[in-house]
């Protein structure tokens, strides 16, 4: 909002609106208090009004907010000059041309010196206007100037001329009241008076001409009675330079060469020649560093070069310079996206992310958002894999493992849970978790550890045991009791055989217990619950496999080799579908 309004109040600056103009700016103010520019138009809006005391306080406040601008100089040299303290106007212009030698203060500066020669010239005695006017050299000077010369042809003004000559006074008169006079004035200061010719209505006169040089109303041929007012503000402070005014023809042309450069830069990026790209870019900036582009377009240039660190360095130019000048957000989320990309480049995970989320706060868009997702990622996985040490993960389990005889089951899974983050291909971790979490009653945490350690290492013949247990505790008896067949299929050395034929009868006893008394019927209706059981009945090779086992039983056996159907049939088994005696 500050910025719409300061876009208006240039509006009504442009218009001569000048009270609107300062009302606008005063507004922007209270919403970006911070805001050199802000400050710097005001100040040329009360200048405007001939208001110099307060153009002054808003040009000295510019020049507090940022005191390397040095066009906050040039409004209090403007302001300095309409108040005729032209000493310190010459001291602020000459401190804004240590810092930048720009066209506008150079003009600014002669300007002021030229109103202050008048000033001394009217001092030394004699009359300022008539003393020109007594030059012998008078005719010569406006005959040699083309915006005068053409006057020398009218009788009525070389008579003018002459009455001039022989008495002072007139001149003021005449200034008054033949605007050709204002001209002839500013060709005999060396200046160009033609941009302070007088609207209809205006009093705004050149400066160095004061108001006691030309009185409001002819005054009586004795004296004059005007009371002296300070002059107008000299021409290059009469707009909003950095806003408003158009650009001084050297500042155009160095603006001009600088895109330019930056056009010749993006034909060698785009044809992938990064050094001369590279160049031109930083050619631009030297011309013109007003635009923060130009230093992006050059961190690009070296990140695809490959020099990353020439690329930080760039793009952190880039923001500083920006913040200076005021650069839109959008660019300076930006330099700070490019610069996140190139630490993601060098592996600095977080740096990257640290820039990343500094692009985000200034503009969020979808590109950077999904590469700080992307780095993140990155960076868990990185730090997980830093963090595996197999010699940490023993350590670990074994502290779990004493836990666990001690009987603090909570502190066992805490140790565990460590010893799987130090090593997760360590299947026993994960085993040992699950018989923790089984103490606790918290049995599906339980299975999945079980479940877990079985896909870490499928011929871990514990975690099949293991997820029997489990499944026993839920009560799913049939499904531990296919559990630890799978134990039996895998314990090839037969060195559990002991443990998974305890396990098998004591599920066959829960089942015995669970299905006492049931009918044919009802476990037909139970065993269907099951959408497994289901399936299988539903499947049309089963049945067929089965009304063949009901007249041959020993064909059942021949199946039974084929491990698909071994593995179904033995889910019918432990259904209670099919009965073994």
């Amino acid at each position: 909002m500050a910025d719409a309004l300061k876009d208006q109040g240039n509006k009504a600056f442009q218009a001569k609106d000048y009270d609107m103009a300062i009302d606008l700016f005063t507004q922007a103010i209270a919403l970006d208090p911070n805001n050199h520019v802000l400050y710097s138009n005001r100040s040329a809006a009360k200048a405007g009004k001939r208001n110099y005391a307060a153009a002054l306080e808003d040009a000295e406040q510019c020049i507090k907010i940022n005191p390397s601008w040095a066009k906050g100089y040039a409004r209090k040299g403007a302001a300095l000059h309409g108040e005729r303290k032209y000493v310190e106007a010459i001291e602020a212009y000459e401190a804004g041309l240590k810092l930048e030698d720009s066209p506008a203060l150079r003009r600014g500066l002669e300007e002021v010196k030229a109103a202050k020669a008048a000033d001394e010239s009217e001092g030394a005695g004699g009359f300022g206007i008539g003393k020109m006017f007594s030059d012998p050299n008078l005719i010569g000077k406006l005959a040699s100037n083309p915006k005068t010369a053409k006057f020398l042809s009218d009788p009525s003004f070389m008579q003018q001329i002459q009455m001039i000559q022989q008495n002072p006074k007139l001149g003021e008169t005449l200034l008054q009241s033949d605007p050709r006079m204002i001209t002839v004035l500013g060709a005999l200061m060396g200046l160009d008076m033609e941009g302070f010719s007088r609207p209809e209505g205006s009093d705004e006169l050149p400066p160095g001409v004061k108001k006691s040089d030309v009185p409001s109303s002819p005054p009586p041929p004795q004296a004059s009675t005007s009371t002296p007012t300070p002059p107008p503000p000299p021409e290059s402070s009469s707009k909003v330079e950095e806003d408003v005014e158009m650009e001084d023809d050297e500042e155009a042309q160095a603006k001009k060469a600088a895109e330019q450069e930056k056009k010749l830069g993006a034909e060698a990026y785009k044809k992938r020649d990064f050094d001369t790209a590279a160049t031109h870019f930083e050619k631009a900036w030297e011309l013109w560093p007003k635009d923060a582009t130009f230093l992006t377009n050059l961190g690009a240039a070296y990140f695809e070069k490959g020099d990353f660190d020439k690329c930080i360095e760039t793009c952190e130019k880039a923001v500083e310079e920006g913040r200076s000048i005021r650069a839109d957000y959008k660019l300076i989320a930006k330099a700070y996206g490019r610069t996140g990309n190139a630490y993601a480049k060098k592996n600095d995970l977080d740096n990257a992310i640290k820039y990343f989320n500094k692009s985000l706060t200034e503009h969020r868009t979808p590109d950077i958002l999904n590469k700080l997702r992307e780095t993140e990622r990155a960076k868990a996985e990185a730090d997980r894999l830093a963090y595996i040490s197999p010699e940490k993960a023993h350590e670990a389990r074994e502290e779990g493992n004493a836990l666990f005889k001690a009987g603090d089951f909570a502190g066992a899974v805490k140790a565990y849970t460590e010893a799987i983050k130090r090593d997760p291909s360590d299947p026993r971790s994960y085993n040992n978790r699950a018989n923790a979490y089984t103490k606790l009653f918290a049995l599906p945490e339980a299975l999945k550890d079980a479940e877990e350690a079985i896909k870490v290492d499928p011929k871990f013949v514990k975690a099949y045991i293991r997820k029997s247990h489990v499944l026993y505790s839920m009560r799913e008896y049939t499904k531990a009791i296919e559990a630890i067949q799978e134990a039996t299929d895998i314990d090839e050395e037969k060195k559990h055989t002991r443990e998974i034929q305890e396990q098998v009868m004591k599920c066959q006893q829960a089942l015995f217990a669970q299905r006492q008394g049931e009918s044919e019927e009802e476990t037909l209706q139970r065993a269907m619950r099951d959408p497994e059981v289901a399936e299988i009945m539903n499947d049309p090779i089963m049945q067929s496999i089965l009304q063949q086992a009901q007249g041959n039983p020993a064909a059942l056996q021949d199946h039974m080799k084929n491990p698909a159907v071994r593995q179904k049939v033995m889910k019918l088994i432990n259904a209670g579908i099919i009965k073994t005696r």
